[in-house]
């Protein structure tokens, strides 16, 4: 999320009442957890794990729990919590618009578009041209929808991160500022969740074509003319490059990467990245002639063990 107008390091550390390291006039231009950084971004790291990947990538601004050296042309702000320095900045430049109507007077909907009874559109939200927005959908602030896009009764689009941090009493939760974008000539089924993005973008790409009841995960990436079937679900962080297809009942943890043009049978578990071009089933997802081979194999097992016992005998 960009910062506008930017501000310099030593109003935001003066603000999270925390000290720093490096130039007061330093410039800090938009807010990022580490997955989605670019330069100028301030994020946050709150254990040795990952103090070398927050130092080493783009974000030229860390928030640290340790006082550590500042690397070059980057700048460091001492916490004692950092998440919860994070949330607070998060909390201060993305703040909970609060809309009292249904259609919210920021929002701004393209020629053609037809909007159904009790369809909910937040704050900052831009629909495109010739769209069809189904009754009871809920599009959350910041969202963006391309043009000739349908929406089926029910879908959530731009709805928050599942992302928390463990306390020894409770979970607390990572607030999002980031947005849901839905590209020209997509069709969402009924009863669909995409969820926006920690801080940057989740994306559904041109022509993509989604069944009911799919779920899909914050800042995940969806190709162009990918198919996804129901009851998939698609954790966050996760890469769907084009012509993808997806049948029913797949779950595909975070962090991964499908290949163009791989198809993934369904009730697939994915727990790995996919080569493109492909076809998959399982779960644990392979390679599916090797899986039905194993599964032909393990059919046989008790044949094999009644032959065997026979042999012994013998």
């Amino acid at each position: 999320m960009k910062i506008e107008p930017v501000l310099k390091l030593k109003e935001i550390a003066e603000f999270i009442h925390a000290t720093f390291k490096g130039e007061p006039e330093h410039i800090i231009s938009g807010i990022n957890e580490i997955h989605k950084v670019e330069t100028g971004d301030i994020t946050f790291v709150d254990h040795p794990k990952y103090y070398e990947k927050a130092l080493n990538s783009k974000a030229t601004t860390i928030i640290i729990n340790k006082e550590l050296p500042a690397p070059a042309e980057k700048a460091l702000i001492y916490s004692d919590d950092p998440f919860r320095d994070y949330v607070k900045l998060v909390k201060r430049f993305r703040p909970l618009d609060l809309s009292p109507k249904t259609i919210s007077d920021t929002a701004e909907i393209g020629k053609g578009t037809i909007i159904q009874p009790n369809v909910y559109i937040g704050n900052h939200v831009k629909i495109g041209e010739n769209c069809i927005i189904h009754a009871n959908v809920s599009i959350y602030d910041h969202t963006i929808i391309g043009n000739n896009v349908i929406i089926h009764s029910n879908s959530v689009i731009g709805a928050d991160a599942y992302y928390f941090k463990r306390r020894p009493e409770r979970y607390d939760k990572l607030e999002s500022c980031g947005r849901t974008i839905i590209k020209d000539y997509v069709e969402i089924g009924a009863l669909c969740s995409i969820d926006k993005g920690v801080s940057g973008d989740t994306i559904v790409g041109q022509g993509c074509k989604l069944d009911n009841h799919i779920q899909i995960g914050h800042d995940t990436t969806i190709g162009k003319n990918v198919l996804i079937g129901s009851h998939t679900a698609i954790a966050g962080v996760t890469e769907v490059q084009d012509d993808v297809i997806i049948w029913a009942r797949v779950s595909i943890n975070k962090d991964i990467v499908i290949g163009k043009g791989a198809v993934i049978y369904a009730m697939s578990g994915v727990d790995k990245s996919l080569v493109g071009g492909k076809t998959y089933f399982g779960a644990p997802v392979d390679e599916a002639r090797k899986k039905w081979k194993e599964m032909a194999l393990l059919r046989r097992l008790p044949e094999l063990e009644e032959k065997l016992a026979l042999l012994e005998k013998k």
